[in-house]
């Protein structure tokens, strides 16, 4: 076996890439990238029944979309049938596998009743010792066998996990598992420990959920004569109730969360700190710090928990770490998906430059721009005409208030924050109202929200014809009683 690093992210496409998914192959290419090794992607296609269309492709484009390049592949198990079958053959011809004949009707009765006598599941070998007469027999009425593992019977099977430590499993509760399934195709257990011998795989890191099943694998390298791997067994990952993660908990599809406008750098570093990190306090790690500082000792065993509040956080701190142009650019796609019907196309690149400063600060998630920016672009403003009249004021003073400043607006040439600011910070005392009282009048008026960027920038933006025509239309909303 080769002194470098070797690691493979085996992905089965029976669904599309979720969390845990890709949180595993992250895993493997940062160990990969950290030692200098080579990272492998092998596509573990063989249960032909449950494939879904249209998972490898999402699968692979999910990897791309977080920068997980691989060095090798993808390699796929349905073109490499002949290998699993000459790895079962040697193991039937040297006494460690055998075929066995049992049709799945009386597997099933055999299920049920051990489940109704409380037993442990597990097939009862009744083809384990067959005679040569009694296998030439079931050959002859034309029943295409399985092949199994003929497992010890008594003692142990041990193994060091790099995160678990020695864990240790009792063969008798090892069932004579399948190999080779009657359509021809593989188990898991087998192809998957003949490819990684063949592909020179040091590491094995995956999830939790196979611990259980590595003393067969263990049990199966030896057999075989093979070289075992070492193994990493990854944490669960479980939602905010501590439950198995589910479709309740939010997208659990990596193409999910890109739809719904995160960052693949805040993915990345979320997905990281799922069962890993550097200290108790480093949050933010951009994908070279994550790759200078990753080593499995860090890895914990409690299950780690998704907590999509801190995503958006994360999100949000990336966010505003694009530069101006960038974000621009990724939220152009959202922007134009997301804005009314009513809006026109083709959005204006030169104008969207001029609103993106304004909501890069606010903006949590890419899909979220949309929305935050829906008020620059629409004709008419929807709101309560009440939020137009902020505490401590009534009608009358905030109707004052408005055609005060449509007046003082109205003259200005030049219509930049610094001039909005002159004139209508000290029009407040003027009045006899507090800024916050005039400001907050005169933000909804102008964009029909209580929350909004900045008012004097917004303003500009919005530019003064659309601005006096809003307040004009807000003057209206009060004298109409408010209706």
């Amino acid at each position: 076996m080769t002194n470098s690093v070797r690691v493979r992210f085996a992905p089965s496409p029976t669904g599309y890439p979720h969390v845990g998914n890709i949180r595993t192959a992250l895993f493997n290419w940062l160990f990969a990238r950290h030692s200098g090794g080579t990272f492998i992607v092998r596509v573990e296609d063989t249960d032909v029944a449950r494939k879904v269309e249209g998972a490898v492709e999402a699968i692979l484009d999910g990897l791309r979309w977080l920068g997980l390049d691989w060095d090798e592949g993808p390699y796929y198990q349905s073109q490499r049938l002949e290998l699993y079958h000459e790895a079962a053959q040697r193991l039937v011809s040297q006494g460690d596998a055998y075929y066995c004949y049992c049709s799945p009707q009386r597997l099933e009765e055999m299920r049920a009743e051990q489940v109704r006598r409380k037993q442990p599941p597990g097939y009862d070998r009744r083809c384990r010792d067959l005679t040569e007469k009694e296998r030439a027999e079931k050959e002859a009425e034309g029943i295409t066998p399985v092949v199994r593992f003929k497992t010890p019977l008594s003692g142990q099977t041990r193994f060091n996990d790099l995160i678990w430590g020695e864990v240790v499993f009792e063969n008798d509760t090892i069932d004579d598992f399948v190999l080779l399934k009657s359509d021809g195709y593989p188990t898991y257990h087998l192809a998957n420990v003949v490819d990684d011998h063949l592909m020179e795989i040091t590491h094995v890191l995956r999830a939790e959920e196979w611990l259980s099943s590595t003393p067969r694998h263990r049990l199966l390298y030896q057999a075989l004569g093979f070289e075992p791997p070492q193994f990493a067994h990854l944490p669960m990952i479980l939602g905010a109730d501590r439950a198995k993660l589910s479709k309740r908990h939010g997208a659990v599809s990596i193409t999910e969360y890109r739809e719904q406008g995160y960052l693949p750098e805040a993915m990345v570093n979320f997905l990281a700190l799922l069962g890993w990190s550097l200290d108790d306090k480093t949050e933010i790690l951009p994908q070279p710090e994550l790759i200078s500082s990753f080593s499995l000792e860090r890895v914990s065993r409690t299950a780690a928990i998704l907590n999509r509040d801190k995503l958006n956080w994360m999100n949000g701190v990336y966010i505003r770490s694009l530069s101006l142009e960038d974000f621009t650019q990724r939220a152009l796609p959202f922007l134009d998906s997301g804005l009314p019907a009513e809006v026109k196309r083709p959005l204006s690149i030169d104008y969207i430059r001029r609103i993106m400063p304004l909501i890069q600060e606010r903006a949590r998630t890419l899909a979220e721009v949309a929305e935050l920016a829906q008020f620059f672009f629409v004709d008419q403003l929807d709101y309560a005409p009440g939020l137009l009249i902020g505490k401590g004021m009534n009608q009358k003073s905030a109707s004052q208030a408005l055609e005060t400043a449509k007046q003082r607006l109205e003259p200005l040439e030049v219509f930049d924050a610094e001039s909005l600011e002159v004139v209508l910070r000290p029009l407040a005392e003027e009045l006899g109202l507090k800024t916050g009282q005039l400001f907050g009048a005169l933000r909804v008026a102008v964009t029909g929200r209580t929350a909004a960027p900045p008012l004097f920038q917004t303003m500009s933006v919005l530019g003064r014809e659309r601005c006096l025509r809003r307040i004009e239309a807000a003057l209206d909303r009060l004298r109409q009683g408010g209706r």
